[in-house]
Formats: structure tokens, sequence, C-alpha cells
């Protein structure tokens, strides 16, 4: 009996081709692997090597002491190339369009000729400890520019999201050549004190119409602010814009002059159709000339640093403390006389600094 014939029949499939190749993938093995020596970054850095800064800030943000050590090497040699870069903070609620509002003003300033360098700050899980560090993929223009740099960094646990080495990463940013440093906060409300600590000029983003425009007040923002920027003005939100315009320029007008003799402005921008950008830049840097004509900005940028030595004593001696192995053990019998009542946490609390200073 005859097999029935069919016009159906399944070709033999073709073999997957290799992505990369076995030489090439032992290659860039062997690269990544490789050491490079301090002298090698400070020089390539001081080129304006993209991948060695990259490389650096990786090894300061790292914990590894080693990576520790040799970072501090390298910012030591840089320290000298830096501070020549006009620093602004950027912060706003989630959704206020911090991204896109950063990509449409860095696409100004680097259509200037401007270098422009931007450590965006990822909020990290709480649970997991992991972080998205999804700012590259919301800036796809500004990521293409090859005169901006876009460096996303987790949180961590450092208060209110700034990543405890953003401070060193700008030095770093400035010694490769950027001009002009934007540091963009995680916008949670809590990481403002710390962004105005590091920057010469802090900008609030807004939204009008989300009810959200009484919260600045309260939250104190609008006292550290040197502008207040109303985003999304465009299309119908144009009258809520306005109405939020009047508003916040009345609740400046209840703070206390600036040391500076800035008085903070409020402006209104769309990034998402480039409108207003150029107003706000021209701002900036007359808020910039203002200050350096008084002193006011280098005095500022003493003072961060002051703040900055205090701050890192403060956490070398906290973390020193609670790693201390006697400390650990003596801390949960005093948490266990705590819970009994048989202890009180200033008693503790004294007990256990009489035992680290004992120590140490």
């Amino acid at each position: 009996m005859n097999k029935k014939t069919t016009t159906l029949h399944e070709k033999k499939g073709v073999s997957q081709p290799e992505t990369t190749s076995k030489l090439s993938a032992e290659k860039i093995k062997i690269k990544r692997n490789k050491h490079n020596s301090v002298d090698e970054f400070v020089s390539s850095i001081l080129k304006g090597s993209i991948p060695f800064l990259s490389k650096a800030i990786t090894l300061v943000e790292s914990t590894n002491p080693r990576h520790q050590e040799k970072a501090n090497e390298i910012l030591e040699r840089c320290l000298p190339h830096a501070n020549n870069s006009i620093r602004i903070g950027i912060t706003g609620v989630p959704g206020v369009g911090k991204s896109t509002f950063i990509e449409a003003f860095g696409k100004h300033l680097t259509a200037q000729g401007k270098k422009v360098a931007v450590l965006a700050i990822d909020p990290s899980s709480s649970v997991n400890k992991g972080s998205i560090l999804g700012d590259k993929t919301r800036m796809e223009q500004l990521v293409t520019d090859k005169n901006a740099f876009i460096r996303p960094s987790p949180s961590g646990t450092s208060l209110g999201g700034v990543a405890q080495k953003t401070r060193e990463s700008i030095i770093l940013c400035e010694a490769a050549g950027f001009d002009t440093i934007i540091i963009e906060t995680v916008g949670v409300g809590q990481s403002e004190t710390m962004v105005h600590s590091m920057v010469d000029f802090f900008l609030l983003l807004k939204i009008a119409g989300a009810g959200d425009e009484l919260q600045g007040i309260k939250r104190g923002i609008i006292e550290m602010a040197d502008a207040i920027v109303i985003n999304k003005s465009d299309g119908e939100n144009i009258k809520n814009t306005h109405i939020a315009k009047i508003e916040f320029s009345r609740a400046l007008q209840l703070y206390p002059p600036k040391e500076s003799g800035w008085k903070p402005k409020v402006l209104s921008a769309s990034a998402l159709k480039n409108i207003g950008i150029d107003i706000i830049s021209n701002m900036i840097d007359q808020y910039i000339c203002l200050t350096k004509k008084q002193g006011f900005f280098n005095t500022k940028r003493n003072n961060q640093n002051t703040f900055w030595l205090k701050t890192t004593i403060e956490e070398s001696l906290y973390n020193s403390f609670f790693k201390n192995n006697k400390i650990s053990i003596d801390l949960q019998q005093e948490i266990e006389l705590l819970k009994n009542g048989k202890t009180t946490p200033f008693n503790a609390a004294s007990k256990l600094l009489k035992t680290y200073h004992g120590e140490t």
C-alpha cells in the first residue's frame, strides 16, 4: 500500500550562530581581569576617558577595602584638577518629570558646548537592597550625546537615598573635564538636605494640579530651593501652572532673605516640548555670577566641605562602633535588660560607650 504524499514537511533547522567567537570571549575575559594601575586611572580620567571614569566610580562605590584604598589614591591625585564645575541638584516627587527635564536641560547645555555629567541616584529596595538603575533608558537622547555622561547609582541605605559616594564621584567627573554636574535625587522627601549640602544651585521641580502644591511648603523644601520650576506646563495644564506659580511666589515671600542675597524664582517649563529650558539655564547663570561676585560661592563650598568632613567622621565612628565584636555581644545583652525593665536606654548607651572606648 502506497503512503500518501503531502507537500507539508519539516526542514532541518539552522544551527544557532555564535554571537561572540571563543577567541573574542577570551580576550574580553583577559581585559576584564586586568587590574589597571592608579597612574593609568588618573592619566586616562584626565584625558576624559569615559570607561576609566566609570571604572573609577565603581571603585569608589565598592565596599571592598582594597578597592576603597585604590579609589582614595585616585581621588587624591584627581583633586587638584577638580572644583571647576557648576553643581546643580534637581529634586521633585516621583512622576514630576525629573528625567525628562534633565535630558532636555542637558541637551540644551551640550548644544552650547558644555560637558554635562548626570549622577542619578536610583532608589534601593529596602527588602532585597537592589536597584533598577533605569535612568539611562529614560534619557535616550542624552545618553548618546558625546558631551554627556550619565551614571545611575543605587541609593543604598544612606540618608534620603543620596549615595554615600556621590561627592567623590563629583570630583572624578570634574577631573574628567565635565563643567556641569547634575545630581538627580530619588525625590522621596528625605534626600533634599543631603543634595543641598553638595551643590551650588538647588532646583525644585513641581507639577501643577496634582494636589501637592502645599506639600513642598510643609516639608520645608522651599527654604532650600534656589528656584522652583513647575514642569509639564503645556496643553490643558497651563491654567493650573499659572495658579501654582502665584501660590509658590506668595509662599516664598514668607521666608527670610537668603544669605546669598538671591531671591528664589518661580518659573514654568515643559521639558517634553522643550519650552522654558533656555530661561531656566539663564537664571542659573545669573545666580552663579551673583554668588561668585559676592564671594558666597566659595564660602558655601567651604562650608559644605566642613559639613562633609564631620559627616564622614560620624559615619566612620558609627561603623567602627557597631562592627566591634565585643560591642555586638554586649549590645544584645543590654537590649535584653531593656526588655525586662532592668536598665534605661541612657545607662545602656553609657555602658556600651565606656566599653568601646576602653577597647579602642
